[in-house]
């Protein structure tokens, strides 16, 4: 066991292992911290380059205790594609696609859910609640009915079909909102202590974070131990974006990779861009977005208890912030599709418009090595971009 204690960030109050947390006392989230030279006398990296090719070869950063817990479906490890026909429309060195569509059910919400359910089932939890606006909602109910947990998905009302479709095929109980996550996430608050249930929301327990720190540590290994000049991440609830930072501190603690470090850009939608706003305005907390609208599903996110972290990410790399229209969205869908022959989603979609953007402007150089997700199956939303 290599996890020492949770810590909040914003207070640094400090937490024992083995306990059920949700938000610190302060509102802040709370983060796992890990004895890195224990880590590093106990695993170098070429034991872990034998491991499976599953998020679980890193299980020394992760906090789980017993193996007998761990809920797993074969999540993580992605392909990181190399797509040299984007980076020659975009005059670019090098662009990399992070696919995340090739997670057990179609998006990267899978390694937060992984993570979460294995803790949640190794503290003796048995009910499980989450507001998603679409895979995240999927994801849970999936590995919940692995782990032989109750679920309750809370999903507004016009989540795209298929995300329904699954939660409800994995045997969730599933209640549509009318109104956005947010208000799918007051409902279970209101609720979860009358009903038994353990709220799973972005960033409101300490181990979802964990689990999309895995795509950081993966980017470091499958680059050789040498990170890209430039992240490109979609960003909702921004556990990824955050995670991924962690990530990093944590290998160069251990001397696996050294200090540079990528330029991380925040990408949302402008129909609620409420980081970007933030950002721009040189704010460390961000205003609730009044009437969130996207195609994209993932971004719609009006308020994230986590933004004073994404903020301090992007300024800490010196990366920024900036938002898309959805039909800059679909239009890089399209051309991706045609170009490297994957199916984005729309909110990898807002990723490629944010790259074009970027290289337009000069903030992105020729010479320099960009990475781009694909966070989810663009067949996840096939009603939406079908017309």
């Amino acid at each position: 066991m290599f996890a020492k204690e949770i810590v909040c960030p914003r207070c640094q109050k400090k937490f024992s292992l083995g306990k059920v947390l949700n938000l610190c006392s302060c509102g802040s989230p709370l983060l796992v911290r890990y004895d890195l030279r224990k880590i590093k006398r106990a695993v170098k990296k070429s034991d872990v380059k034998s491991r499976p090719a599953t998020l679980w070869r890193y299980r020394e950063f992760l906090p789980l205790r017993a193996e007998k817990n761990r809920v797993s479906l074969g999540e993580g490890f992605t392909p990181l594609i190399d797509a040299k026909r984007l980076a020659s429309e975009f005059h670019i060195k090098k662009v990399w696609i992070k696919d995340e569509a090739q997670n057990p059910t179609g998006s990267f919400k899978d390694r937060g859910l992984s993570v979460a359910i294995s803790m949640a089932k190794e503290l003796g939890i048995k009910k499980v609640a989450i507001p998603s606006a679409g895979n995240a909602g999927g994801s849970l109910s999936a590995y919940a009915a692995r782990a032989g947990m109750e679920a309750y998905v809370f999903m507004p009302q016009d989540t795209p079909r298929a995300n329904q479709t699954e939660a409800a095929r994995y045997g969730a109980n599933l209640t549509l909102v009318d109104g956005l996550v947010n208000d799918c996430g007051r409902l279970i608050a209101e609720r979860k202590s009358a009903e038994g249930w353990f709220d799973l929301s972005t960033l409101k327990e300490p181990y979802r974070v964990e689990g999309k720190k895995t795509m950081g540590l993966e980017i470091a290994e499958q680059l050789g131990w040498k990170l890209p000049d430039v992240i490109i991440y979609p960003t909702g609830g921004g556990t990824g974006l955050i995670g991924m930072w962690k990530g990093f501190s944590e290998l160069e603690e251990i001397g696996w990779i050294g200090s540079k470090r990528p330029r991380m850009v925040s990408v949302q939608a402008d129909g609620c861009a409420p980081i970007v706003h933030a950002y721009s305005e040189g704010r460390d907390r961000a205003e609730p977005w009044i009437n969130a609208r996207t195609i994209a599903s993932g971004l719609r996110v009006p308020q994230a208890v986590g933004d004073f972290l994404m903020l301090q990410v992007i300024r800490e790399s010196k990366g920024t912030a900036l938002s898309v229209s959805d039909p800059e969205m679909v239009a890089e869908i399209d051309r991706a599709g045609r170009l490297e022959g994957l199916f984005f989603c729309p909110e990898g979609g807002a990723g490629v418009a944010a790259l074009r953007r970027l290289a337009q402007r000069g903030w992105v150089k020729a010479s320099e090595r960009v990475l781009i997700f694909n966070t989810a199956s663009g067949l996840k939303y096939i009603d939406a971009l079908a017309g």
